[in-house]
C-alpha cells in the first residue's frame, strides 16, 4: 500500500508524441559532447542537497566518476533509442535488479528526475533547454522511470525477504592471501529460501569515518542452503575512506565470528537454470569466480549436465577455492572437467594447466549449439572472452556475462 500511495503522487507515464521523440533524438549530439558534464553536475547537486542519499550511493565510484559516466552512457543510449527502447531492456533489467538490492523506492525517482532535468538545463542553457524540449525530456524521463518502478515492484514482490535483514557471521574462512569467505546466518535463525545460483546480495555497513552507510554487492559463492549464505570478499588495495577498496578492507578487518551486518535479498539477472540439462562452460578471472562457484556447486548437486570450468588467476597464492575445486573434480570426474591458467606462477606452484592469460584455444570447450557460457571477471577479460567466443561461432544468446560495478556491458 505504501508503494501504491507513492505512485499516486508521481507524474504518470504518457506516451511521447512524434514531435517529442524527435526533440529527444535531436539532443543526441549535445549528450555526446556534454553527457559526463551533465551527470557529474547532477550527482554533485543531488548529493549536496540530499545528503541522506549518500547512504545509497557508492562513494568510491562517485569519486572516480564511474557512476556519472555510466549514467551518461545510459541517458545517451535512451535518447538514441527513444523510438524503440526494446534494445535497452537487458540493461534495464540489470539496473532494476541493482536498484532492488539497494531498496530504491518510487518517490526517489521524483528526486532524481528533478535534479537530472536541472543539470541538463544548467549545462545546455535555460534559453535552449526549455519549453517543448524540456517537456519532451520530462515525458521521456517519466516513461523510463515507470518502466523501472514497475519492474522493481515485481522484483520486490518475489524477493525472499523485504528491506535490510540482519545476519550474523557464523564462520570465516581465509581462502587465499586476499580472499575471505564469510558464512552468514539469519539473525532470527529463520530458514533461508533458495536463491538462484549466480545472484548477489547487497551488504550495508555503517562507516563511522564517513558518517553514513555504504553498500556493496557481493555474489553468493556457494550453492543455495537453507541455513546460511556465503560471500567471498577480495581485499582490494585502498585504506582511505572513499577509495575503491575501503569497504572490502573494512569487512576483512572487522568481520569476525559473531559479527553482524545487514543484507538485502538476493537479486541479479545473471544466474543458472538448474533444471536445464545443456552443457555449461564457466569462465572466470580472479574474484569473478564467486558467482560461478555457486553455479558449479548447484549443477553438480542437482543434475548430470556436463560442466567445464575455465579459470585464470595470478598464482597459487591467489587461487580461490583451489582445494574445493580439486575435491569436486575427484568426486564428479564423469561430468566436471577444468582448465586452469596461472598468469604469473611461482616456482613452487602446481595444480594448474597453462601459464599466461586465458586462451580458449588451449581449453577444450564443448561447442555444441545448445552449450551455455557464463563469463565473469574484469571488464577487459569479459570483453576479450566474449569476442573470442563469438569468433568460435558461439551464438549471442548462449553467452551470459556478469558486470561487476558500473562498467559497460560486454558487446555480445
Amino acid at each position: 500500500m505504501e508503494n501504491a500511495s507513492q505512485l499516486d503522487s508521481l507524474p504518470k507515464a504518457v506516451p511521447l508524441t512524434t514531435e517529442q521523440r524527435a526533440l529527444v533524438t535531436a539532443t543526441v549530439p549535445v549528450l555526446l559532447e556534454h553527457g559526463s558534464e551533465i551527470t557529474r553536475l547532477f550527482y554533485a547537486t543531488l548529493l549536496g542537497e540530499n545528503p541522506e542519499l549518500k547512504n545509497t550511493f557508492n562513494l568510491a565510484k562517485q569519486q572516480q566518476g564511474k557512476q556519472a559516466d555510466a549514467l551518461a552512457r545510459a541517458v545517451l543510449a535512451y535518447a538514441q533509442n527513444i523510438d524503440d527502447p526494446t534494445p535497452l531492456l537487458p540493461v534495464v533489467e540489470r539496473i532494476a535488479h541493482k536498484h532492488a538490492s539497494l531498496h530504491i523506492l518510487p518517490q526517489q525517482y521524483a528526486i532524481v528526475g528533478k535534479y537530472l532535468l536541472e543539470a541538463i538545463t544548467q549545462v545546455v542553457g535555460a534559453d535552449v533547454f526549455s519549453g517543448a524540449l524540456y517537456d519532451a525530456w520530462g515525458a521521456a524521463y517519466w516513461q523510463l522511470a515507470h518502466i523501472f518502478i514497475g519492474r522493481e515492484a515485481q522484483l520486490y514482490g518475489g524477493a525472499l525477504w523485504h528491506g535490510w535483514k540482519p545476519f550474523t557471521v557464523r564462520d570465516r574462512v581465509q581462502e587465499t592471501e586476499d580472499v575471505a569467505s564469510f558464512y552468514l546466518v539469519s539473525g532470527d535463525e529463520s530458514v533461508l529460501p533458495a536463491f538462484k545460483p549466480g545472484q548477489y546480495i547487497s551488504v550495508r555497513v555503517w562507516v563511522e569515518q564517513l558518517g553514513f552507510y555504504q553498500t556493496r554487492q557481493y555474489s553468493l559463492s556457494d550453492a543455495p542452503s537453507s541455513d546460511h549464505l556465503r560471500i567471498s570478499v577480495k581485499r582490494e588495495g585502498g585504506l582511505m575512506p572513499g577509495h575503491p577498496g575501503w569497504i572490502s578492507n573494512l569487512l576483512h578487518n572487522t568481520l569476525q565470528i559473531g559479527s553482524t551486518l545487514e543484507l538485502s535479498p538476493p537479486f541479479g539477472e545473471f544466474f543458472l537454470d538448474p533444471s536445464s540439462s545443456t552443457p555449461i562452460v564457466l569462465l572466470a578471472a580472479g574474484i569473478g569466480c564467486t558467482p560461478l562457484m555457486s553455479m558449479l556447486e548447484t549443477s553438480l548437486r542437482t543434475s548430470e549436465r556436463p560442466v567445464h570450468w575455465v579459470q585464470v588467476v595470478r598464482d597459487g597464492a591467489h587461487h580461490p577455492f583451489k582445494a574445493q575445486l580439486a575435491a569436486l573434480r575427484q568426486a564428479h570426474s564423469t561430468k566436471l572437467t577444468s582448465t586452469v591458467f596461472y598468469s604469473n606462477p611461482r616456482a613452487d606452484d602446481g595444480g594448474f594447466d597453462f601459464t599466461g592469460r586465458m586462451d580458449l584455444d588451449k581449453a577444450v570447450l564443448p561447442l555444441e549449439p545448445d552449450a551455455e557460457f557464463f563469463v565473469c571477471g574484469t571488464d577487459g577479460f569479459m570483453f576479450d572472452i566474449v569476442r573470442a567466443l563469438k569468433a568460435k561461432g558461439v551464438a549471442k544468446d548462449k553467452v551470459h556475462a556478469e558486470v561487476f560495478g558500473a562498467g559497460a556491458s560486454p558487446e555480445l
